[in-house]
């Protein structure tokens, strides 16, 4: 299992952009509808790159840095994005399926019909992003950085929250059913009209002083 990384609990922001080694930089180039099945790269930088309708059936990325790209209408499946560092990317229509994210960050991002289903974003951190509308199905992500994000009419169902930081999330709306909510503080976060099942109200009852017997 990776180290934890610490993170705040802000999106931190600055307009600088990490300074990469030139020799694994892709910068400003078009990799429109591009099939990237199979493909691994460790440690390159990808600034201000055009990844729309981008096909990536396997395809490894490990402590990559994608700065300004845009991921619109992309497909990742069985994917694997390590350690990665997302800052400013736009991923609309997006759908990751049962890819790996274990320890990515994602800073300053957009996210408009987002899609994950399946795999593992384990430490990932998502603090502050805005993900209102998006569906997280059967994703495990153990102790996530949730911290301070938008997930209200979110579908978050049977993902493992495991240790995930929720503290200041807005969860109203949202669709929770199936999920592992053990690590929800329902004093810390905005839970208004979110559907939750019967053992997830055990939870939470219990979270709240309840005796549940």
């Amino acid at each position: 299992m990776p180290s934890r990384r610490e993170r705040p609990d802000v999106d931190p922001v600055s307009r600088q952009a990490p300074v990469p080694d030139e020799a694994v930089v892709v910068r400003g180039e078009d990799w429109y509808g591009r099939d990237l099945s199979g493909l691994r790269l460790a440690r390159h930088t990808f600034l201000d790159t055009d990844w729309t309708e981008v096909r990536n059936e396997g395809g490894v990325f490990d402590a990559c840095t994608f700065s300004g790209v845009r991921f619109n209408a992309s497909v990742h499946t069985a994917a694997a994005f390590t350690n990665c560092t997302f800052k400013r990317c736009v991923f609309f229509d997006t759908r990751f399926e049962q890819c790996k994210a274990v320890g990515s960050l994602f800073q300053q991002c957009t996210f408009n019909v987002f899609s994950v289903t399946g795999g593992d974003w384990s430490f990932v951190g998502l603090p502050g992003a805005d993900l209102r509308k998006a569906v997280f199905d059967g994703v495990r992500m153990r102790e996530a950085d949730l911290t301070a994000a938008r997930l209200e009419a979110a579908t978050v169902t049977g993902t493992d929250l495991s240790g995930a930081m929720l503290r200041g999330a807005k969860l109203a709306g949202a669709d929770l059913r199936g999920s592992d909510l053990s690590s929800l503080d329902p004093l810390a976060v905005d839970i208004a009209g979110a559907k939750i099942d019967l053992e997830q109200a055990a939870v939470i009852a219990s979270a709240l002083g309840f005796d549940v017997s």
